[in-house]
């Protein structure tokens, strides 16, 4: 099959042909259809975070089953399936106490010495997220994807693969956003307007955005936002405390940056919780108050929006088909695999909200 193999940071990704085994034990082949191109991808590219080489990247996808292994019961050749990061084991102290996102998969993984599941001339590709969807065929344990229904548009179904579904469910799920609360989200990139679209679905009473890039800030109204704030312009704590009378009951940071995590502290009212969704750098600390915490604020963050994968993505494809999750806006191209280091730099550049790759 041809997928995009990842050589190392700050390499082009080069298109080659990989070798898939056959399914095992509990794995099942997955047609790609479509693939997003996330900003967490992004990270391993530019060596913000390690990631051992060669490999293919990719996680965040849709597409259908062509062939079941041993004992798969969950999922039969010619379902519509989306692939989930936070592949769940089902019997680990996270996944038996409702938190399945927390689980990691390890158990769901091929063990040392097996065949693995991707190589190129006998030599092993390393399998990134238990997924690797940059790729026309995915291998992966049945645990790793989900069922949706056939009418779902499977390029859009992709995005709720991971970045709707983090943006989305760090809303309704790890914060709980209450109805009428006021909410401020900084980063309007695919996770932030997944977050105000979650926070509008919530019934939040205000939604501020935050972003420096105007058009950023203008889509944000679509997915909810109620008032913008322009970082390149304006403080953005001190806009949103004086918007607010005081600051937010939540605040959510969609980034990944020290500065910008702080500030979504710094916006919060008494009793207020910071959420923090964006990838901060592994050696990068968060400063706060610690007076503040007197005022009973909290700073949290969110793995994949606290999902049960299972439960919440059906539930967001019948959201997107009744019309209260925006997708089609999120999605500014599509492209083939061959143009997938042009989709980076493009990323890198800020210039689009979400790519995705139609195989």
């Amino acid at each position: 099959m041809k997928a995009a193999v990842f050589q190392g940071p700050n390499k082009p990704m080069t298109i080659e042909n990989v070798d898939l085994d056959a399914p095992q034990r509990r794995e099942i082949r997955v047609r790609t259809c479509f693939a997003g191109i996330c900003h967490s991808d992004l990270h391993f590219v530019e060596g913000i975070f390690p990631f051992r080489v060669p490999a293919v990247l990719g996680h965040e996808s849709a597409g259908i089953v062509e062939e079941v292994g041993a004992d798969v019961e969950y999922v039969k050749p010619g379902d519509h399936v989306i692939t989930c990061l936070s592949v769940f084991c089902g019997h680990c102290h996270h996944c038996l106490s409702g938190h399945p996102n927390r689980c990691g998969g390890r158990a769901t993984a091929r063990k040392s010495g097996e065949r693995p599941r991707l190589s190129i001339n006998g030599e092993p590709v390393a399998q990134f997220a238990h997924l690797s969807s940059y790729a026309e065929e995915m291998l992966v344990h049945e645990n790793a994807v989900v069922k949706i229904r056939d009418d779902m548009p499977l390029d859009r179904a992709a995005l709720i693969g991971c970045g709707v579904t983090t943006g989305t469910g760090a809303a309704l799920r790890t914060a709980a956003v209450e109805a009428g609360s006021t909410v401020a989200v900084i980063g309007c990139g695919g996770v932030g307007l997944s977050a105000i679209n979650g926070a509008a679905i919530a019934g939040a009473g205000r939604i501020i955005a935050v972003d420096r890039v105007p058009s950023k800030l203008e889509l944000a109204r679509q997915f909810g936002a109620t008032d913008t704030v322009n970082a390149s312009e304006d403080d953005p704590v001190e806009r949103v405390v004086e918007l607010t009378g005081g600051g937010v009951d939540y605040a959510f940071e969609a980034i990944g940056l020290k500065a910008t995590c702080e500030q979504a502290w710094r916006m919060l009212a008494t009793g207020g919780t910071a959420t923090v969704i964006g990838m901060v750098p592994a050696d990068q600390a968060i400063e706060i108050r610690g007076m503040d915490l007197l005022q009973e604020k909290k700073l949290q963050g969110s793995m994949m929006g606290s999902n049960r994968f299972r439960i919440d993505m059906p539930r967001y494809v019948d959201f997107y088909l009744s019309g209260k999750l925006m997708l089609d806006p999120l999605i500014s191209r599509r492209i083939p695999l061959e143009e997938i280091n042009d989709g980076m730099e493009a990323l890198k550049a800020g210039e689009v909200a979400r790519q995705v790759i139609a195989f």
